[in-house]
């Protein structure tokens, strides 16, 4: 349970891979700017939104330097286009502590969600349009008064966008949207997405993924180790698994999130409504 300072370069340099990118797509034709962005710029950019999990925890700088870390965090957030971190924070420190409970954790589905996105096709449509989902989903659950930190990371982003139109031109602006929007959609990372919380198994609320993609996500696949150590960096939670084997290694978990989103969408059993909702307790005290 110490800082990961290692996270420092690691996210400098993918952020300069992908100023690297915009330089290189911005005379290609549409089509090549729309491909790219899938096959490269939405893997980095949905990496780097792991990246901003890992920043959200406090782990490049430490607890002790948390407004650090915030800034930081909005150093990421510059290639995904849209301002993200310091809002991501805060709705995030009331998914651990309050993991499930209706009206505080936004990572579960509106009744709509799981009412309307209920057959095959739909439940497809609702993988592609998560980012929407899952950007708009606070503001109706959960709506928290904008903080100084949110404006400033706005502010930051917008002016980052507008730098990079005048810079590279329209396609790149184009490629750096297209590369978050089609990252968090249908994409084989944004299988953690549902592989982390949903119950394909009764009375399992949450799973971990021990495939390769780790690699490029922190190790967030490691989710039950996460959650019940949120402290520990992502590269240390292969150490907690080690260290616990015995209450990891029976426990339910995933090699594909590949299978999970084809699973999600064809199983008939399962829709945005295969998560645990709890009622609030009433003390919780909110971030």
């Amino acid at each position: 349970m110490k800082p990961d300072h290692n996270l420092i370069w690691i996210v400098a340099m993918m952020l300069l891979v992908q100023l690297a990118s915009f330089y290189l797509v911005k005379d290609l034709d549409w089509k090549w700017v729309i491909f790219w962005s899938y096959v490269f710029g939405s893997c980095l950019n949905h990496s780097m939104t792991l990246a901003i999990h890992e920043i959200s925890h406090n782990f490049p700088f430490g607890h002790h330097k948390a407004l650090w870390n915030r800034w930081f965090g909005m150093f990421a957030n510059l290639s995904l286009g849209v301002p993200y971190s310091v809002s991501f924070k805060r709705y995030h420190m009331d998914h651990h502590r309050y993991l499930g409970a209706d009206k505080i954790d936004v990572d579960i589905p509106t009744d709509f969600e799981g009412w309307f996105f209920c057959t095959t096709f739909r439940k497809l449509v609702w993988v592609i349009l998560q980012p929407l989902f899952y950007a708009f989903r606070p503001l109706f659950i959960n709506p928290k008064p904008v903080t100084y930190l949110e404006v400033i990371n706005t502010v930051i982003q917008i002016t980052f966008d507008i730098i990079i139109y005048y810079v590279f031109g329209v396609k790149s602006l184009v490629y750096m949207l297209a590369a978050t929007l089609l990252g968090l959609g249908l994409h084989p990372i944004s299988g953690h997405f549902i592989a982390e919380h949903y119950m394909f198994l009764k009375g399992h609320e949450t799973y971990s993924y021990y495939g390769p993609l780790n690699l490029l996500t922190f190790n967030v696949g490691y989710h039950n180790e996460h959650h019940d150590f949120p402290n520990v960096p992502g590269k240390n939670l292969p150490l907690v698994r080690k260290i616990a084997s015995e209450y990891y290694d029976d426990l339910p978990h995933y090699n594909s999130w590949i299978k999970v989103l084809y699973d999600f969408v064809m199983d008939d059993t399962i829709s945005p409504y295969s998560r645990m909702k709890r009622p609030p307790k009433g003390n919780e005290i909110l971030e």
